[in-house]
């Protein structure tokens, strides 16, 4: 088991695949830091992982707004724990045509998925370098391999994440520090709920999702071993590996088929 100094900090570990990835950090021995908007939630969740036998902190923030993700960091440094992993899986999207869907709730949408995520990984990235050890998982998502008509928002922000992940993975490679990028396809969440998303077409074969806990077993494994990136599942890694061979007007046609709602 880790040191009482070390932590684990994954953010929307309440729910979905976060909850799963915590669960298994925690069963292997992991503390956690565990960061999220509804505290009872958290604190219920906190209790559960607390059977596992390891630490547990909760730090409440909402992760739509960037300053609470600097006071994550904040907070963290206080309590003098030091992450040695990081897990950003927090993200949202939203579901409907660019031109009529809310632009508040994107721009929250980007202040979460982008924003928060990268101003974590700076700050804990630093820390890693100058430990010269540390892990890094981003939940970019099969989404981040083709434009997304009905989502063009969230598509745009996982392209960011994964971009990103590569990005400075090739960075710190002679560091000791690992970046890891998860990309799920569609999985049994509650995603779909709060992108009002449950009308599309991509949703209405519940039998065809991804168990949460096996997408969250697949970045488990690929993030201890150091890999680079991770596509869960069969049929997604064949789409993922189409789309690097298929021109991007053909592939933002083919989701948009698949995404706009199915009574359409």
């Amino acid at each position: 088991m880790n040191t009482l100094t070390n932590y684990t900090l994954i953010t929307g570990a309440t729910s979905g695949i976060g909850y799963e990835l915590a669960l298994l950090f925690a069963r292997d021995g992991h503390n956690l830091v565990i960061v999220s908007r509804d505290l009872d939630e958290m604190q219920a969740k906190a209790v559960e992982f607390k059977d596992c036998g390891v630490d547990v902190k909760t730090i409440q923030a909402d992760l739509f707004d960037t300053e609470a993700a600097f006071s994550v960091c904040e907070k963290i440094d206080a309590m003098g724990l030091n992450i040695d992993i990081l897990v950003n899986d927090a993200a949202q999207g939203l579901y409907g045509k660019f031109a009529d869907t809310d632009i508040h709730r994107e721009l929250d949408i980007i202040q979460l998925n982008i924003s928060s995520l990268v101003i974590l990984t700076k700050h804990f990235l630093r820390k890693m370098i100058a430990n010269q050890q540390g892990k890094i998982l981003n939940l970019a998502s099969v989404a981040s391999k083709a434009p997304g008509p009905w989502q063009s928002v969230y598509h745009g922000t996982k392209a960011f994440v994964l971009s990103f992940s590569e990005a400075i993975r090739e960075e710190v490679k002679e560091q000791n520090v690992t970046v890891t990028a998860l990309l799920p396809g569609v999985t049994d969440t509650d995603f779909f709920n709060k992108a009002d998303m449950t009308r599309s077409k991509v949703v209405q074969d519940k039998d065809a999702m991804a168990d949460p806990k096996d997408v969250a077993r697949d970045g488990y494994e690929a993030l201890m071993e150091g890999d680079d990136k991770v596509v869960s599942g069969i049929k997604n890694k064949i789409q993922t590996a189409l789309s690097n061979i298929t021109p991007d007007s053909t592939l933002a046609h083919s989701m948009g088929e698949q995404q706009k709602p199915a009574d359409e």
